[in-house]
């Protein structure tokens, strides 16, 4: 059995322009402003760890590349709902990092600081393909995915992705991106930059 595992829903943004070109690149592609800043929302609906039930625990991993993922020097911070428990911290600070093995344990090597955990209260709000996110003063993000003309009600996908959140991630674009966590700033509302979100399922 898993010593850990948890799944529910996530979204982003990032301040590439949509598409960004890590997905379609396996992270090789040149971020589209020279670095990737991104905001990686995650809303925890059923998992546990240790025995410590993890369940409606939302949190962040924000992340600066300084230029494509796959050459490193990543900063990471964390951002973890105030309303956990310090168990729950230490559990999702564990998972996050990728310490406890899971998708962002392959991440582990492209990172060169680890800038911290912040607490904070974070929303996440679903209505149809539209996705909220807010934690605090330091994100305030919403995507709207991109319908596909098959299905208006459903996004259109990429498949087969070496993203770490899920193979599969249904495009969007980013309607609102605030980030000012971990010496990470960007602001856009152009609605033309990257945003993703799917269901995620981890294990460890």
């Amino acid at each position: 059995m898993a010593a850990w595992q948890i799944s529910g829903e996530y979204m982003e943004t990032c301040n590439c322009t949509l598409v960004c070109p890590c997905i379609t690149s396996n992270l090789t592609g040149k971020p589209t402003e020279g670095d990737c800043k991104a905001a990686l929302a995650m809303r925890i609906d059923k998992g546990a760890k240790d025995g410590v039930s993890l369940d409606g625990v939302k949190f962040l991993v924000v992340m600066r590349s300084p230029g494509p993922m796959i050459e490193g020097n990543l900063t990471v911070g964390l951002i973890i709902d105030s309303a956990a428990s310090d168990a729950q911290v230490e559990a999702i600070s564990a998972i996050a990092s990728g310490s406890v093995g899971g998708p962002m344990a392959a991440l582990g090597p492209l990172v060169g600081k680890m800038a911290g955990v912040e607490r904070s209260p974070i929303s996440f709000e679903i209505d149809g393909l539209n996705r909220t996110v807010r934690a605090g003063k330091f994100i305030d993000q919403a995507c709207e995915g991109l319908p596909s003309a098959a299905n208006p009600d459903e996004p259109i996908c990429i498949d087969n992705t070496a993203h770490p959140i899920s193979p599969r991630i249904a495009l969007a674009k980013a309607t609102r991106s605030v980030m000012h966590a971990f010496g990470i700033d960007w602001e856009d509302n152009t609605g033309t930059r990257n945003g993703h979100f799917w269901p995620f399922a981890w294990s460890g």
